[in-house]
């Protein structure tokens, strides 16, 4: 008999304190760990759980998919369908969220098996702390498939979906869709800290081992989107430089001039070139700096400085990663690093603490030398409020000073990462326009068109500036746009006022009631015979339930959910209607 499986993450809701959460562990990757000082500036936006899509994707059963529900619909999906197993999806801060959902599975659906994985399956004796009958660490895919009696090896399809949703910047929407792109798992670096090489025991498992392979997935999914953007979520996508020229000479063979945001490292960027990256499209780049004087075999001999300046040049928005509170770092020395990282001038910075996570070598070490904090609660162990380890130099309110200061000292002296991202592309567009080059010329264009878009929100970057410093360098690069791109049309001047009314609405709200903003629950049923009208059991009762409609995906650039906030202005002002959907849960 066919198995029938409810995958599901863990419930909200999420950054607030109560019994299942901590405030600090916000929903939102860069308004968490990356824009959090900034404000109104703040890039604000959803990622999905995109594991659970995958999976669903990639099996015959019949599967329903929870995503970010809230306790009572997860209770109401159980007692609507009879399942035979139910997978769980947590990271460690979320560990007890999953104690309590497989706890509601033992009492309403007792003879369902209970399926743990995401990196809280790296916990050590989890099934400690979360009764489950399995617990999957590492890749998921083949061991569902080998669960269910099905061909682990049969091809895998690539889910279609958006890599983010509920964007905006200054409270203004961004339009534009931005597609999800998965091409494998795994990294082979096995940085000692990084939970994801290890997780995968610093292996590579390629879903598409060929840039041509890659090529299909991204027009297939690009054109059910309709998009030409893709988020590439790989811990180092550029490692396979072979596969990266493949899917280069498609688009070329094609003539699809289809963009990118990746995750990459110093030594892939040098062994690739970063002209090639700007001819692949490459919108956006998340580098890993880590530290001035701990460097790793992929930054060591590296001017990272040069790098993210050359990057930017070429019209790529780079994030820098570095990290807090390492072995050598004191409260003389601690300053320095910070400054290091502000001072490689990316358009976006990520400060995480050292943080020791199951399952990596760094782990193991601080375990064995008795220093981590057994003490401190999973929900704690998430890299932004206070150290899971005991630090000679630094106690847990030092950590979460430092670490807020370093923050507010980046956003201080760099400004908001929007400016940054306008610069960036006014300077994409010059470097990439004076090539010889016919397919980087256009690009240059395509960096002059989100110019043009950020260029809408110069007013409101101007009245919302975090300081002087900011105020002036926006209208430098306002007189510097109408040097290249000729004076603002009088349409494109009514854009701007009323993206700056919006901004000012959001600003009177975010006073009154706050901006904290949940996810949106998701719910979606695969290979079901009737998808309305779920098979109920005796005595079940049938619930009636719909979600609220959700605004369809959008983005232009990833990392930018803001890239193109300001055309939200114009698609409002001409009257584009916005897509809606729902998910209806009961006939």
């Amino acid at each position: 008999m066919t198995k029938k499986i409810l995958l599901s993450g863990v419930f909200g809701p999420f950054g607030v304190d109560d019994e299942f959460g901590r405030k600090e562990n916000v929903m939102e990757l860069f308004h968490n760990q990356v824009t959090k000082a900034q404000g109104m500036a703040s890039l604000r936006f959803h990622h999905r759980s995109f594991g659970l899509y995958f999976l669903a994707e990639n099996i015959k059963a019949p599967v329903t998919l929870l995503d970010f529900p809230t306790r009572e619909r997860f209770i109401a999906e159980l007692r609507r369908q009879r399942y035979d197993a139910v997978g769980i999806s947590s990271i460690a801060p979320n560990l007890v969220k999953a104690r309590e959902m497989a706890r509601l599975v033992r009492e309403i659906q007792p003879q369902a098996e209970i399926i743990l994985g995401g990196h809280v399956a790296a916990v050590e004796d989890v099934q400690r702390y979360v009764d489950c009958d399995h617990v999957v660490s590492g890749e998921g895919l083949y061991w569902l498939r080998r669960y269910l009696g099905e061909d682990p090896s049969a091809p895998v399809r690539h889910p279609v979906m958006p890599s983010a949703e509920h964007k905006r910047v200054f409270g203004i929407p961004a339009p534009g869709v931005c597609g999800l792109l998965i091409p494998g798992v795994g990294c082979v670096n096995g940085c000692r800290f990084c939970a994801t090489s290890h997780f995968f025991d610093r292996n590579y498992t390629a879903y598409f081992s060929s840039g041509q392979d890659l090529y299909n997935e991204a027009c297939r999914i690009g054109d059910a989107l309709g998009t030409e953007e893709f988020f590439v979520m790989d811990e180092n996508f550029l490692k396979d430089t072979k596969r990266a020229h493949e899917l280069l000479a498609c688009m070329q063979r094609d003539d699809r001039l289809l963009q990118f945001l990746v995750f990459s490292s110093a030594e892939t960027i040098e062994a690739f070139g970063v002209e090639n990256l700007a001819r692949l499209g490459i919108g956006f780049l998340w580098l890993g700096a880590e530290s001035k004087h701990e460097t790793y075999a992929k930054n060591t001999g590296r001017d990272l400085r040069a790098l993210v300046r050359d990057l930017r040049d070429h019209g790529i928005n780079v994030l820098v990663s570095g990290i807090l509170f390492l072995e050598h770092h004191t409260p003389e020395n601690i300053d320095e690093d910070i400054q290091y990282l502000i001072d490689l001038e990316g358009v976006y910075t990520q400060f995480m603490m050292f943080t020791p996570l199951p399952r990596t070598r760094l782990y193991q070490e601080y375990k064995e030398l008795g220093l981590i904090n057994f003490d401190l609660p999973y929900e704690e162990w998430h890299g932004q409020h206070v150290l899971n380890f005991h630090h000679p130099a630094f106690s847990k309110e030092d950590s979460t000073r430092i670490l807020k200061r370093a923050f507010q000292q980046e956003f201080d002296q760099l400004s908001s990462s929007m400016y940054r991202m306008f610069d960036t592309a006014m300077r994409g567009h010059r470097t990439l326009s004076a090539s010889p080059d016919p397919w980087l010329q256009r690009r240059g264009q395509q960096m002059r068109d989100f110019a043009e878009q950020y260029r809408l929100l110069v007013p409101t970057m101007r009245r919302f500036a975090h300081n002087e410093l900011e105020r002036q360098r926006v209208i430098a690069a306002e007189a510097e746009a109408t040097q290249l791109f000729g004076a603002v049309s009088p349409k494109d001047r009514v854009l701007q006022l009323a993206g700056r009314a919006l901004a000012e609405v959001h600003a009177i709200k975010r006073r009154l009631f706050g901006d904290m903003a949940q996810p949106k629950t998701r719910l979606e049923r695969f290979r079901w015979p009737n998808p309305d009208r779920a098979l109920l059991g005796a005595g079940d009762d049938e619930r009636r339930l719909t979600l609220p409609l959700m605004p369809s995906p959008t983005l232009a650039n990833l990392a930018p959910s803001a890239a193109i906030a300001a055309a939200s202005i114009r698609r409002r002002t001409e009257g584009s209607p916005r897509c809606h959907e729902s998910d209806k849960l009961a006939p």
